[in-house]
């Protein structure tokens, strides 16, 4: 574009500009950032580099070592950002404003006046601009006229539904998995977490590549800004890794895998989440660094991640792609990357943010104890949202899983009830991690770990109550856009990932 043509480009109203980049530049303005910016003056945005796609890993072989692969993986991602963003970074420093640059994804976040906007939207190597608000908390919390829990009698009734403990009596808990946790945060002390936490070695604490957070600016937070050991600042996090890998070793044995070693970061502020903090974690860990935050090391990554969380148009998920390439090159780099489906059921299509959406994410809905679907369950299927392939329309979402008052661990301390596919997803993130425990060779395929999973979904005495039919699939067609392939049954995945001829591709 000339030099006029830029001028001209600066005087255009921020209205305008989305649709004159749009078609001048290739460069897409979010209309929501360019109004805050009206409004406010300045705001936080996302500089989405055109440049989206997961890097080719040739030579490399297909069935190369997973861990080789994962570290060719970050090696391109990094070497993409440096080459791609050093211009940017440059322009930013000599304007000085502050930055956080990001390769997992190819983006950088950075507080943008309506100047900024103008003369970013310029640029040849920006794809889009997108907002990264903050928005108010919408995760489950329980309920204070709950009736406070009993002592487990033995094994919360989830774990039992899915049959995790026959897993455990054939000699498999989930030893030698590493389970991620995106989350509040986690009490990594709490009785039930404390003794499976890697950064724990039965003597001291090193939460060094074992965890950290993603919250810098927060305002009032009960565990302050960039805090150096796992804090959980609302307690949703702590009671999702309780279920993926929780027990006292008393009478609180909550976990679906309990020898199972978790880490965690934080990607909300009290419940409140931004694009940028839900990358800033996936790129931890896929890479989980030290406590300096420095020395990135691929090989110290988990093998699942649980996500008990959804990127919605409110924080700034607007279009649906914008976390889409750091869930792509977790999958890539052989992570199963496990979602929740969300909490706006009973109608149809109610599947609708991020990363729940994406053919590259293991989408959870809620069941109770009866195995009748909940009714806050979000159902498919999926209309209008990226997916892995612009023609492929995968059933979502992919399985079921107890979700309906659920105990697990609740800071300080202590144990509580809650309903959410939040609570669905870690039951079967340690039941992945129960199937590559029992079959190491599946660690680095999360495809295979999760057709394991979908094949051995129980269906018989699955029940919808609404009895509705979604996406031309009633609840008694299998897989359908309610329920997905069923119920999650531990011990049936160990049976068949155990067997002979089980492909890992």
């Amino acid at each position: 574009m000339s030099k006029s043509n830029i001028e001209v480009l600066r005087t255009l109203p921020l209205a305008a500009l989305a649709i004159a980049c749009g078609s001048a530049l290739g460069a897409q303005v979010n209309p929501d950032l360019a109004a805050t910016l009206r409004a406010q003056g300045r705001a936080q945005a996302l500089i989405v580099f055109a440049d989206q796609t997961t890097p080719m890993l040739s030579p490399l072989a297909a069935d190369a070592d997973y861990k080789a692969r994962r570290r060719a993986l970050v090696d391109a991602l990094r070497a993409r950002a440096e080459a791609q963003q050093s211009s940017l970074k440059a322009w930013l420093d000599a304007r000085g404003i502050a930055y956080r640059a990001y390769w997992i994804a190819n983006v950088v976040e950075a507080e943008i006046d309506a100047r900024d906007l103008k003369l970013l939207a310029s640029r040849r190597d920006v794809g889009r601009i997108e907002p990264n608000p903050r928005i108010a908390e919408r995760l489950p919390r329980p309920q204070s006229d709950a009736p406070a829990p009993d002592d487990v009698e033995t094994v919360t009734w989830g774990v039992t539904k899915i049959n995790a403990p026959q897993v455990w009596a054939a000699g498999f808990n989930g030893q030698g998995v590493v389970i991620g946790g995106e989350d509040t945060g986690y009490q990594w002390d709490h009785p039930a977490l404390k003794p499976h936490y890697r950064g724990w070695n039965e003597t001291t604490a090193d939460h060094g590549y074992n965890w950290h957070d993603a919250i810098h600016d927060s305002v009032g937070n009960p565990c302050g800004n960039d805090a150096p050991a796992p804090c959980d600042d609302y307690g949703h996090g702590t009671h999702t890794a309780g279920t993926f890998a929780g027990d006292d070793g008393a009478t609180h044995q909550i976990g679906v895998a309990p020898g199972a070693k978790w880490i965690g970061c934080r990607n909300m502020d009290e419940g409140n989440g931004t694009p940028a903090r839900y990358i800033e974690c996936m790129q931890w860990m896929l890479a989980p660094t030290d406590s300096n935050d420095e020395n990135p090391n691929p090989d110290l990554a988990p093998d699942v991640i649980s996500n008990s969380w959804t990127c919605t148009t409110g924080e700034g998920c607007t279009v649906g792609n914008e976390i889409f390439g750091a869930v792509l090159n977790l999958n890539a780099a052989g992570i199963l990357f496990v979602a929740a489906a969300a909490n706006d059921g009973p109608s149809c299509s109610t599947i609708t943010a991020p990363p729940a959406i994406y053919n590259a994410s293991f989408t959870i809905a809620a069941t109770d104890s009866s195995d009748a679907l909940a009714g806050f369950s979000s159902r498919g299927p999926v209309l209008g949202r990226p997916r892995v392939s612009p023609t492929a329309t995968p059933i979502k979402p992919d399985v079921s899983a107890p979700g309906v008052a659920v105990l697990s661990a609740w800071p300080p301390n202590s144990y509580t009830n809650l309903d959410g596919t939040s609570m669905a997803t870690p039951h079967v993130a340690g039941a992945a991690a129960l199937i590559m425990s029992a079959n190491p060779a599946l660690k680095g395929h999360p495809a295979a770990v999760a057709a394991i999973l979908r094949q051995t979904a129980v269906t018989v005495g699955i029940t919808d109550p609404v009895n509705q039919t979604c996406g031309g699939t009633t609840r008694t067609t299998w897989p359908n856009n309610m329920m997905g392939h069923g119920r999650i049954d531990a011990f049936a995945a160990y049976q068949a990932a155990i067997s002979d001829g089980v492909e890992t591709e």
